[in-house]
């Protein structure tokens, strides 16, 4: 099952909502621009479970440039990790 959907199953009363605790739910990220299309499609590849060469693979960069752009954006978003970055994305309806 990839991350979204256990995530969506979380979220739609389907598992523990205590798992999804120390998240930041806000949409600010978004309201200030600080997550766009290409952010989202990172966000979505992480979501689909894929590991930081495969998403470079993807994407056509080099890893190193992944784990800078994945930082970034959790950085931006005010989470600690990739993870957490793909649950907010999917509570505030990024993903």
């Amino acid at each position: 099952m990839p991350l979204a959907s256990a995530v969506q199953n979380v979220k739609g009363g389907h598992g523990e909502e205590s798992s999804l605790s120390g998240v930041p739910i806000t949409d600010r990220a978004v309201e200030d621009g600080a997550v766009d299309a290409d952010d989202v499609r990172l966000l979505a590849l992480l979501a689909d479970g894929l590991v930081l060469y495969a998403i470079a693979r993807h994407l056509d960069f080099s890893e190193r440039t992944v784990r800078r752009r994945v930082r970034s954006l959790c950085d931006r978003m005010g989470v600690d990790t990739p993870m957490q970055a793909v649950v907010w994305a999917v509570r505030v309806g990024v993903l």
